[in-house]
């Protein structure tokens, strides 16, 4: 049996649809938002995944009493002989608790920590363990820059399962820190918090977040704002949703209007008709507008295009305005640098539509889209 640390931060992702932009210091915003629980849902589907794969019963759980680990591997069906409780935190629980469960993990002779959360979670867990244990997360936050997350829930159980069975190596990553309150400010400080060890695979573990300054692309990004303004005076009374990014922000000044650069807007008749929208408030628009679409640029390297930094563009958003009106944009040496297009949206049927598809055509200047592949 291999010793596995299991941990859950179970406020992880909860300010997502809510418009929050990340949980850290803000759960109890978010419940009164409406927001409810993510990474238990997203540890399910993991534990849930892993159950039907030859590996899991070589797994012996080292994990946290109640929601924080215990409570999805006996709802996912782990029996109670390969679970052992290593700590039991408060109801209300906090990023100390993640830092001493996975101290105590480490002392009980985990050989890997999965952790569910976001890049907050991943900085307690490195705090904890540093590079002596690595370390692998169930994608569940709201921010996940940082190199050590699956691709999906299901993805995180393939790669538990390939390195059981020996045919992963353990590699380096890197974990980012984000500026929470300047990320919910609009503004985006990212600095290389540490380099944590990972299993490595990259069609399962997402390569970290590539920053592109792309001051050589600044004539492309006109070019590209010059095609969306061409197709929005077209249709002027369609409403038109602009998801986060520099690229975006550069569509929404060449349409003379003001931008949130890390939250949702929607646009519509030459103005701004939201600003920094959560779920609720884009799908209130939707009630009002059948006609729309949606602006979305990849994650450099990482290639999402939905289920990062996005939330709130939820699976109910995207059924609204139609997986083919979403408009992907990006320079071309951002696109090249990007393998692949991803989604990770919460709902599995709802990946599969997207992956179908097997190619997105992408905006890359005036009138110029290139197919580009997609997967989920």
């Amino acid at each position: 049996m291999r010793r596995v640390g299991f941990v859950v931060n179970p406020i992880a992702g909860m300010g997502g649809r809510v418009g929050l932009k990340g949980t850290d210091g803000r759960a109890s915003e978010a419940r009164a938002r409406g927001a409810e629980p993510v990474a238990p849902r997203r540890a399910g589907e993991m534990l849930e995944s892993l159950r039907r794969l030859r590996a899991a019963s070589e797994i012996h759980w080292i994990t946290c009493q109640g929601p924080m680990g215990s409570d999805s591997l006996a709802s996912s069906g782990f029996p109670p002989s390969t679970i052992e409780i290593a700590t039991s935190p408060p109801e209300v629980t906090s990023s100390e608790d993640t830092k001493v469960a996975c101290r105590e993990f480490e002392k009980r002779g985990s050989e890997l920590i999965v952790f569910c959360g976001g890049d907050g979670t991943c900085r307690d867990v490195f705090d904890a363990v540093g590079r002596r244990i690595p370390i692998l997360g169930v994608p569940a936050g709201v921010k996940m820059h940082s190199g050590v997350f699956g691709v999906h829930p299901a993805t995180v159980a393939a790669a538990l399962d390939a390195w059981l069975q020996g045919f992963l190596r353990i590699g380096d990553a890197e974990v980012l820190d984000v500026d929470e309150e300047a990320y919910r400010r609009g503004d985006w400080e990212v600095r290389l918090y540490g380099t944590a060890k990972t299993l490595v695979e990259p069609a399962l573990v997402q390569t970290g977040k590539m920053l592109f300054a792309e001051l050589s692309d600044e004539a492309m990004k006109d070019e590209i704002a010059e095609h969306v303004k061409e197709t929005a005076e077209k249709e002027p009374d369609s409403l038109l949703f602009l998801g986060p990014g520099s690229t975006v922000e550069h569509i929404a000044t060449r349409l003379g209007v003001g931008k949130t650069l890390l939250g949702v807007d929607a646009y519509r008749g030459g103005k701004i008709v939201g600003t920094d929208l959560d779920e609720v408030g884009i799908l209130k628009l939707l009630e009002e507008q059948k006609n729309s679409k949606l602006i979305v640029s990849p994650i450099g390297a990482q290639g999402f295009i939905l289920g990062r930094g996005n939330l709130q563009v939820s699976p109910s958003v995207i059924r609204r305005i139609g997986v083919s009106n979403v408009i992907v944009v990006a320079t071309p040496s951002k696109l090249n640098a990007t393998p692949v297009l991803r989604v990770d949206t919460g709902d599995a049927d709802l990946d599969r539509e997207f992956a179908k598809k097997e190619y997105l055509f992408v905006v890359i200047g005036y009138r110029t889209s290139k197919l580009h592949p997609i997967r989920s």
